[in-house]
């Protein structure tokens, strides 16, 4: 995996890196990666891939299905 090295980052972004990356219960490096992968595009994204993690995601969870009313009720709770 190739290495980077950044020179010259000035004090107050490597502190909001770190506060961002302790944020978000990252590493200062995979902070940094996200931040580029963001900036530049993470690149296609395999949607079958995608779909099996969600999937995965929703059997470790026990989630059950959203019907026509739940979805409803989701979509204007909290409307005036």
């Amino acid at each position: 995996m190739p290495t980077l090295t950044i020179k010259g980052m000035p004090p107050e972004l490597y502190r909001r890196l770190k506060r961002q990356a302790e944020a978000h219960r990252r590493s200062l490096n995979g902070e940094i990666i996200v931040c580029l992968e963001r900036g530049v595009g993470a690149g296609p994204i395999d949607a079958e891939a995608w779909l099996r993690e969600a999937g995965a995601l929703r059997a470790r969870l026990a989630l059950k299905p959203l019907g026509p009313r739940a979805l409803q009720a989701a979509k204007t709770a909290g409307r005036a």
